[in-house]
C-alpha cells in the first residue's frame, strides 16, 4: 500500500479573532511616512534601516523556501492517498468474492511482479519512519479518507500562507525602496548647489 501519515490539523493555524495567523510569518508594516519611521528609535542611520530590511527580506525568502518544500511534499502525498483509497475501495467490494485477485505490483523502479492476492478484510499501511500497521480495511479507509482531507486543507493553507508572504516581499520591498529615495533627497538638499561657470 501507499504511505499513509497523520496529519497536522488544518485549524492548527487559526487565531481567536478569526484570522489566521499565516504560520507565525512576521507582517512587514508599510512605511507611510519615512521622515518620521527615520526618527523611529533603533533608525539612528539609512545604513542600519537598510540592513534592518534586507535582514527582513532575507527571512521571508527562508520561509519561502521552506513553504515550497512542504507544498511539494502534500502536492506528492495527495494524490499518493488517493491512490491508496481506490485500491482499498476495490479491495472492499472484492473481500467476500471467494477468487483470489490478480493483480501486479512494483519491485523495483519500472519492474513489476504478478500477484494473486487472496480475499483478506486486512491491510497494511506505511505510516513513515520505516512504521507500518496492519488495519481492518474499514479502518484504513476512514484513515486515509481522514488524511486525504487534511492534507488537502493543508495545501490551501499554504497557498494562502504564501500569497501572503508575496505580499510581504512586495511590502518590504517597497520600504527599502522608499527609504533609499528618502536618503538620495535628503543628501540633495543638503549638498551645497554648485556653482554654474558660464
Amino acid at each position: 500500500m501507499a504511505a499513509s501519515r497523520e496529519l497536522g490539523t488544518p485549524g492548527d493555524s487559526a487565531v481567536g479573532n478569526g484570522h489566521r495567523s499565516h504560520l507565525g510569518i512576521p507582517e512587514a508594516v508599510f512605511v507611510e511616512d519615512v521622515d518620521a519611521f527615520m526618527k523611529q528609535p533603533g533608525n539612528e542611520s539609512v545604513d542600519i534601516v537598510l540592513k534592518k530590511l534586507d535582514e527582513q527580506y532575507q527571512k521571508y525568502k527562508f520561509m519561502e523556501l521552506n513553504l515550497a518544500q512542504k507544498k511539494r511534499r502534500l502536492k506528492s502525498q495527495i494524490p499518493e492517498i488517493r491512490q491508496t483509497l481506490h485500491i482499498l475501495k476495490y479491495m472492499q467490494r472484492k473481500k467476500d468474492s471467494p477468487k483470489p485477485l490478480e493483480t501486479r505490483f512494483l519491485l523495483a523502479d519500472n519492474l513489476y511482479c504478478k500477484a494473486s492476492v487472496p480475499p483478506t478484510d486486512k491491510v497494511c499501511l506505511w505510516l513513515g519512519a520505516n512504521v507500518m500497521l496492519e488495519y481492518d480495511i474499514d479502518e484504513a479507509r476512514l484513515l486515509l479518507e481522514k488524511n486525504h482531507s487534511v492534507a488537502t486543507s493543508n495545501l490551501e493553507s499554504l497557498e494562502e500562507d504564501l500569497d501572503f508572504l508575496r505580499d510581504q516581499f512586495t511590502t518590504t520591498e517597497v520600504n527599502m525602496a522608499r527609504v533609499y529615495n528618502w536618503d538620495v533627497k535628503r543628501r540633495n538638499r543638503e549638498e551645497p548647489p554648485k556653482a554654474v561657470v558660464a
